[in-house]
């Protein structure tokens, strides 16, 4: 499952068959996290919702930052509590940082852990979920906090990987079964992996600009899928690359964790 966010789209593919199935949303939808059959909880630009899959039917949960008129969510998962975390990001020019990040709790209560966010992106988690990596995007760093499973709280943080000097800033990730952190690095034509003790451990070079996110899927979970956006280039850049926007397909020699679904 992946989304496209501008076109107001949810995608599903089976790897194996090649069909794909859409969903398309009332506005945009951000990201997202399987509840049940058919079911999902979902981050629309404006705020939380659950998407009844085989119905279409939206049950809006909660508003979000409805104050902020140039915020919308951007990013986020479920721990492995099953808690929704997404954060938000400004899209004004300047990407100010004006928006948060958020816990969806299962039973709907909305909770704000992070404040001054410029764009948030890179939630996942270690897998004993005790570590919550997280970017705002503009600085460039990705970050490692201790997160109380508890509580669903982040707390002190370490700096896990800096892109300073670096061709592009990080977008989305996701950890796999041996507790390393993918990053689809924005601009920057590359997927990273980094150690969880921050060394970066490999590099994937992609064939066009702006990765997005990364999952892992397959029946074994051994295929990393990326997404990629044409956003922002311009006629000349998309000539030269063609697959800007795809979804791309690898077999890192490694292997995912099942995503948690949503607990409510």
């Amino acid at each position: 499952y992946w989304v496209d966010i501008f076109g107001r789209t949810l995608w599903r593919l089976d790897p194996e068959t090649g069909e794909t199935w859409t969903w398309p949303t009332e506005e945009r939808i951000c990201t997202f996290a399987l509840r049940g059959p058919d079911q999902v909880v979902a981050a629309f630009e404006s705020g939380f919702v659950f998407l009844d899959l085989a119905s279409g039917a939206v049950e809006r949960i909660a508003d979000v930052e409805a104050d902020l008129p140039t915020t919308r969510l951007n990013d986020g998962r479920c721990d492995r509590q099953g808690r929704f975390v997404v954060g938000g990001m400004d899209e004004a020019p300047d990407c100010a940082g004006i928006s948060n990040v958020y816990r969806l709790d299962p039973d709907r209560t909305v909770t704000r852990i992070l404040d001054g966010v410029g764009c948030a992106n890179s939630i996942c988690f270690s897998p004993d979920g005790r570590t919550m990596y997280f970017t705002d995007t503009p600085t460039g760093q990705i970050w490692a906090y201790a997160y109380d499973i508890e509580t669903g709280t982040p707390g002190g943080r370490r700096l896990l990987y800096d892109f300073a000097g670096q061709e592009g800033t990080p977008d989305g990730s996701t950890v796999d079964a041996e507790g390393y952190l993918w990053n689809a690095v924005w601009n920057g034509r590359r997927v990273v992996r980094i150690a969880p003790d921050g060394r970066l451990d490999r590099v994937v070079d992609m064939p066009v600009y702006n990765p997005t996110c990364v999952a892992f899927g397959g029946r074994d979970l051994d295929t990393l899928f990326i997404t990629t956006s044409p956003l922002g280039m311009s006629e000349e850049q998309l000539a030269a690359e063609p697959g800007s926007g795809s979804l791309f397909a690898l077999k890192p020699g490694v292997k995912g964790l099942p995503e948690p679904a949503f607990a409510g």
